[in-house]
């Protein structure tokens, strides 16, 4: 199996540190309580698997829980854009928190490739 990364380790949890920063603003409203709890879920959600994948038995296991993570930093991307585009939170105050769920997609997708290739 490949080495797995402490950096992702840490990204991936302060990822959800913010993210319940973020979703403790959120207005009070129906809408905002439930996208708050769908985000907090999703990007909590990211940590742990990532974790849980670290933990892998066999290379299908590590991409098979590689495959919820970037399944769940995805979702965690829709919900950012619903939020600015419901006019919940302003563009530019997501914009990092988005861009990260994107690059940890990114990172899990290659890593997924790697491994399925048998490469490091």
């Amino acid at each position: 199996m490949p080495k797995k990364s402490p950096d992702l380790r840490v990204r991936t949890k302060a990822f959800a540190l913010r993210v319940m920063r973020l979703v403790d603003t959120l207005p009070a409203t129906r809408s905002g309580d439930v996208i708050g709890k769908q985000l907090l879920r999703s990007a909590t959600s990211v940590g742990a698997n990532y974790r849980a994948a670290c933990r892998g038995r066999s290379p299908a296991e590590f991409v098979a829980k590689l495959g919820v993570v970037e399944e769940e930093a995805d979702e965690s991307a829709y919900w950012f854009e619903l939020l600015t585009e419901g006019g919940l939170v302003k563009p530019e105050a997501l914009a990092d928190l988005h861009a990260e769920a994107g690059e940890i997609v990114a990172m899990v997708v290659a890593s997924i490739k790697t491994t399925r290739n048998g490469t490091r």
